[in-house]
């Protein structure tokens, strides 16, 4: 007598597709570390493929057009099967298990081949550029995890598939985009670094234009919670309305520290002409060090200008306009010492250095009675 299944056994015809799905994700999962530099050495995923590390050093020639045309090939084979998978997994029927199964191993070999194509870029080819090969190879591998863990919970057509498929479509159409060698990789990051110092200094100027730190958000609640106006403890998660302007005290000291956030935006510019007009592409170390060390400045920038929002703490701002100097002196120094800067005795570095010391004596007069 044939052995019968029992009534708890069928699987719902879906069950193996969506399981197919769910061990991809995983799959997917598992490379992510290893882009991030997490790992270095060979590790094995459930299917049993390795997946290799860090670039090494070689001694073989590298040849730039070759590597960007095989990542760019790879970002395109990514797009076609998120594309193919995206299509086959939103409409009913599902797909068989066998052909589910050769769609995930599609998937898992063009997210494998563009990881390949990131670690064939040599380290001695600059670390500004390698960071952003990586950073667009991550937003690929992770896009493609999440499209495939959404294609898995909501199968069929949803917005959500939709939104994670163009997110995938969106990093593979960036990476044409990146620039082609370090200079250009060291010009791009530091404009970014203009932009975001430029944004804060504009934050910070009109606020003081105002003489309205929170720009009117007060108010606003306070008119939206008008019955809590008997409550002396203030609105809740606001500060209360002592806390909520700058004192004179405050205003003076804010002077000096929009003239450092302006001149930091003053030395980034400088910095990226320089880099721009005298960079050469073949000093990959140098331009790394005038990028990494000129990458703190607007973290920096942001700490200060954070500090002098009510209530004010005059040894925090002081502190952080300390550190912000610190950086921009280094920042400085390190291009000083480049070759992006021919001439260093008549250079512009030396003016810099004037305004942020006289920037950092003035909040020290004006914070002078601050225990450190």
């Amino acid at each position: 007598m044939a052995n019968a299944a029992p009534p708890d056994a069928p699987v719902p015809t879906l069950a193996v597709p969506l399981e197919q799905l769910r061990h991809l994700a995983e799959e997917l999962r598992l490379l992510l570390p290893g882009v991030r530099g997490e790992l270095t050495q060979w590790r094995r995923t459930p299917t049993g493929t390795g997946v290799v590390g860090e670039a090494r050093e070689t001694t073989k020639e590298f040849n730039r057009e070759t590597f960007w045309r095989r990542f760019n090939e790879a970002a395109v084979t990514v797009s076609t099967e998120a594309t193919t998978l995206t299509v086959v997994f939103s409409r009913l029927p599902l797909p068989s298990p066998q052909e589910t199964q050769r769609f995930c191993e599609q998937v898992h070999a063009a997210i494998k081949a563009i990881i390949a194509a990131y670690y064939s870029l040599p380290k001695d080819q600059g670390t500004t550029l390698r960071k952003l090969v990586r950073s667009a190879t991550l937003d690929i591998v992770d896009g493609m995890a999440q499209l495939v863990e959404m294609l898995y919970v909501t199968p069929t057509q949803s917005p959500e598939n939709l939104i994670s498929y163009n997110s995938v479509w969106d990093a593979c159409q960036k990476v044409p985009k990146i620039p082609r060698d370090n200079k250009a990789a060291a010009l791009s990051v530091l404009t970014k670094s203009v932009n975001l110092v430029k944004d804060a200094h504009e934050e910070m100027e009109q606020a003081v234009e105002e003489c309205d730190p929170y720009c009117g958000l007060l108010n606003d609640i306070e008119e939206d919670n008008s019955d809590n106006h008997g409550d002396e403890e203030g609105i809740l998660g606001c500060p209360n309305n002592q806390d909520s302007y700058w004192s004179e005290e405050d205003q003076e000291l804010i002077i000096p520290c929009l003239a450092l956030v302006r001149a930091s935006k003053a030395c980034l510019k400088k910095i990226r002409l320089s880099v721009a007009e005298n960079g050469k592409k073949d000093q990959v170390a140098q331009l790394d060090d005038i990028v990494d060390i000129s990458d703190e400045i607007s973290p920096s920038v942001d700490d200060l200008a954070l500090s002098i929002y009510p209530p004010v703490c005059h040894l925090t701002v002081r502190l952080n306009a300390a550190k912000l100097v610190s950086v921009l002196e280094k920042a400085l120094e390190i291009t000083k010492a480049s070759h992006v800067t021919p001439q260093p005795e008549d250079s512009w570095i030396p003016l810099l250095i004037n305004a942020v010391d006289h920037c950092m004596n003035r909040i020290k007069e004006l914070t002078n009675e601050v225990e450190l």
